[in-house]
């Protein structure tokens, strides 16, 4: 019956930093980016994306354009950053994937590119 006690103390200690550990993954390095990059697929979702490169460095959203009676959704742009390489360690790999949108809430990859290549 001592046991009890010690076994509920060692499991809330725990959990909290097994969820962690869990939630904050690091992002890909810059391989393996490359090659997860190779899966993006027009229509992805943002969760879908989320899953496959992890979260993004930096995001935008841009307006084009509407009017009040029609007011357009934009585009919605994340920006994935990697320090240079050991060729070129001063210049920032970047890949932007650029989403639109079905409805204010439904956003999906509409295209995406590499810089600095």
């Amino acid at each position: 019956m001592r046991r009890l006690p010690f076994l509920l103390l060692l499991t809330a200690l725990l959990l909290p930093s097994v969820a962690f550990a869990q939630a904050a993954r690091p992002p890909p390095g810059l391989a393996q980016a490359e090659r997860k990059a190779v899966e993006l697929k027009q229509g992805m979702t943002l969760d879908e994306v989320q899953q496959l490169l992890g979260k993004p460095r930096r995001t935008a959203l841009k307006r084009n354009g509407g009017s009040a009676n029609a007011p357009s959704q934009g585009t919605l742009e994340w920006i994935y950053a990697w320090n240079g390489t050991t060729l070129s360690p001063s210049m920032e790999r970047t890949l932007s994937i650029e989403f639109a949108a079905k409805t204010a809430e439904q956003w999906y990859v509409n295209s995406w590119g590499w810089s600095n290549y």
